[in-house]
């Protein structure tokens, strides 16, 4: 089973982030790290919500971001977010950085998530696309910032069918979208300008423009469609629930 919200020690928290416990302290020191909870015997723990956090000021830090940026990044976020909230943030920051998969052996993905995986956890958490298989059974292509959020939802009673169809769900819309966008600017910006003839300085400023705007659509694309699933479940779960208050009422 997974640990309670808040279950680790700051020895076991760095182990779990891939940092050191004195990389930890600075970062408490500087407000980057909200306060532990204080257990028993005055013992700091830490949750999901510090791993989270680790994750995203991870990212900021491989974009080129200076602590003091980050500070004022973190600072931005609404403090009640949680360690979903946080790793949406961080799949926004690392979508315009290159891929950054790790390899790890069975045995470093255990001592890294803080339990032992079967092999349905780790075909639950390869249709999740936190890693990927290898030729070596024992060696795994892992993303970081994915791997605690995705250890966290093996024990959600969701069978590992309903993961692969999501995914192929998702991959396809998503490909979809990214096709006509990708069509769009070509169309629309890219085609226009290399019809006016080359220039060293159009052409830097248009890839310039093109990196920037992939987190944009990513962010745009992640709002829609949390705005799109809030509608879905609103009309199909606040349709059965209104049946079921109408069913008590005529019981009444």
């Amino acid at each position: 089973m997974m640990e309670s919200a808040t279950d680790l020690t700051v020895d076991e928290l760095a182990a779990r982030a891939g940092v050191t416990v004195r990389t930890i302290r600075f970062y408490s020191t500087r407000g980057l790290l909200p306060p532990p909870e204080i257990g028993p015997r005055r013992v700091g723990r830490y949750g999901p919500d510090h791993l989270s956090r680790l994750a995203l000021i991870e990212e900021l830090q491989h974009q080129g971001l200076t602590l003091s940026a980050i500070e004022r990044y973190l600072e931005q976020l609404p403090p009640d977010l949680s360690a979903q909230d946080l790793a949406i943030h961080r799949a926004l920051v690392a979508s315009w950085i290159p891929d950054k998969a790790e390899d790890a052996t069975r045995d470093q993905l255990e001592r890294r998530v803080g339990r032992a995986l079967t092999e349905e956890d780790l075909d639950r958490l390869a249709a999740m696309s936190v890693l990927v298989r290898t030729d070596d059974p024992q060696v795994f292509r892992v993303d970081p910032g994915l791997l605690h959020l995705g250890t966290r939802l093996l024990d959600v009673p969701i069978a590992l069918e309903t993961i692969l169809a999501a995914r192929t769900v998702v991959i396809e819309h998503t490909r979809s979208a990214a096709r006509e966008l990708s069509r769009l600017f070509k169309d629309e910006v890219w085609d226009p300008y290399r019809d006016g003839g080359p220039d060293e300085d159009e052409m830097a400023r248009m890839k310039s423009l093109s990196a920037h705007m992939q987190p944009m659509v990513v962010q745009a694309l992640v709002t829609a469609f949390q705005r799109s699933m809030k509608q879905e479940l609103r009309e199909s779960f606040g349709k059965e629930g209104d049946r079921n208050q109408g069913d008590q009422t005529s019981q009444g």
